[in-house]
């Protein structure tokens, strides 16, 4: 793949996140469920204890941190804190925190939009550890113990 083209990639894989994040944020809720007290506490739980997850990823990756599945130049390999129980931490974090948000929601679009950024943000991965893996010779090792998404699932092997 050109750099063009990686770059291209890198990008639309972003703005389908955000859209996806978007659209869980705006479109009108539903009623595929009692919306109550419950499903507000939930949802509002997910919604923090997602945003907290990425947070502090966010704040352990440093100057490396970019929304680009592409790594920074300048980039080191961080494994430690979060990321030594999972290897993309922040999209575990989002993946959480739009749960919540599809609970709050309460809709079709709502739960389609969820699973659109599951997708979204399983294809975003596999792009970024295709060039983790390029970059970094201690990847593949961290790779082999850390799960994906969650801890201990996802090991590649």
């Amino acid at each position: 793949m050109t750099p063009a083209a990686r770059s291209t990639a890198a990008w639309t894989l972003v703005a389908i996140q955000f859209a996806l994040l978007a659209v869980l944020v705006v479109v009108p809720p539903g009623s595929l469920w009692v919306r109550d007290g419950v499903t507000f506490l939930v949802g509002g739980a997910l919604v923090v204890v997602g945003l907290v997850i990425a947070v502090i990823a966010g704040v352990g990756l440093g100057g490396a941190l970019t929304p680009s599945p592409v790594p920074r130049a300048e980039a080191e390999l961080v494994t430690t804190g979060i990321f030594a129980l999972t290897r993309h931490p922040i999209y575990s974090g989002l993946l959480v925190l739009g749960a919540g948000l599809a609970v709050i929601g309460a809709s079709p679009w709502h739960l389609g939009a969820w699973a659109a950024l599951l997708v979204t943000l399983m294809v975003k991965s596999r792009f970024e550890e295709r060039l983790l893996l390029e970059r970094y010779e201690a990847y593949a090792q961290y790779a082999a113990r850390v799960g994906r998404l969650v801890p201990g699932v996802g090991r590649i092997r």
